[in-house]
Parts: C-alpha cells; structure tokens; sequence
C-alpha cells in the first residue's frame, strides 16, 4: 500500500536523522514531546494563516479593485492550499503509520472538494449555494481546534462525516431551488 511505499522510501532518510539525533542527546521520549508541541503549533499558526488568507478578499474590497479573475484565483488557490494540508497531515500520519488518520485524511479531503465544487457548479449554474453545515471557516476552525486539543482522530472523523454532508446539503439545495423553478 502507499503506507508501505512511504516507510520503505523515507527510511534512509528517517534512519539518517534518527542517528544523528541520538548523537545530539535525544531521547525518543523528548522528541515525542517536540512532536506535540509541533502539532499544537501547526494548530495555533493555522488559525492566523487562515485567517490571513481572507484578507485578499477584504483588500481588494477596500482598495475597490474586486475583479472576475481575483475571486476566481483566489477561490482556485484556497482549494491548493486546503489540498495542501490535507495532503501534509496524510504523509505525517502515514510515516509513523497511523492508517486510520492516513484514510480519514484522505475522506476529509474528498469531502472538503466535493462541498468547494458543488457550490462552484451551482453558481456557475446561476445558482447561489452558500448553503451547508461545514464551509470552508468551520472546517479550519475544527482541524485547528482538533490539532490543538491533540484529538486528531476525532477531528478527522468529524471532518470526513460533516464534509460530505454539507455536499449532499448543496446537493439537495440544488435539486430543491431547479425543481422549483419548473412547478
């Protein structure tokens, strides 16, 4: 499985700063202790880049340069970078094999594409679709929360659930709004 394939390529790597840790004086207890304190941090920074990620938007309103072609960057590159944690959390899962996390990961990421393009169809279908339980600010608000707190697998399991069930709201919000509009 890909799992397998990770440990088998990072091992060099992994065995490689393992060795020159020891060297240094750590122990595996500390660095399970420097591991956490990394996770709370990707925790805590995550809320402030989230945060900071919003202020294009705010800008160019301010500066009164909103434009077609900005909302569309912008929208594209907010799903890069929701891919790119995602995709961050599965490799680290996946090196110190938690499988479970590396699937829900994986879940969780399908589900946040799947509510980002149902309401980007929709719209592009002239339909508003804003609708839904797990917008793109609450799922940051819960992995930020549930990093912090150190429960990711309750996290992810909450995301890969509630991602897809805000696409299947879109879904139903869709098929209510143009069945509508042929009685």
């Amino acid at each position: 499985m890909v799992s397998d394939f990770l440990r088998r390529t990072s091992r060099p790597v992994l065995q490689s700063l393992a060795r020159g840790l020891a060297r240094l004086g750590f122990s595996p207890n500390l660095l399970t202790l420097i591991g956490l304190l990394l996770n709370v941090g990707v925790g805590v920074l995550l809320l402030p880049v989230s945060l900071f990620d919003s202020l294009d938007g705010a800008v160019a309103r301010y500066t009164n340069r909103v434009t077609k072609f900005g909302a569309f960057l912008d929208s594209t590159i907010d799903r890069y970078e929701e891919a790119a944690l995602f995709c961050g959390l599965m490799w680290y899962f996946a090196t110190i094999g938690l499988r479970q996390e590396v699937v829900l990961t994986g879940v969780a990421l399908f589900g946040s594409l799947a509510v980002s393009y149902t309401r980007a169809r929709a719209e592009g279908l002239g339909i508003e679709c804003k609708v839904g339980l797990f917008t793109r600010v609450e799922r940051i608000v819960v992995l930020a929360l549930g990093l912090i707190l150190g429960l990711p697998l309750i996290t992810l399991w909450v995301l890969a659930v509630l991602t897809h069930f805000t696409a299947l709201q879109r879904i139903w919000h869709v098929r209510r709004v143009t069945t509508d509009e042929h009685r």
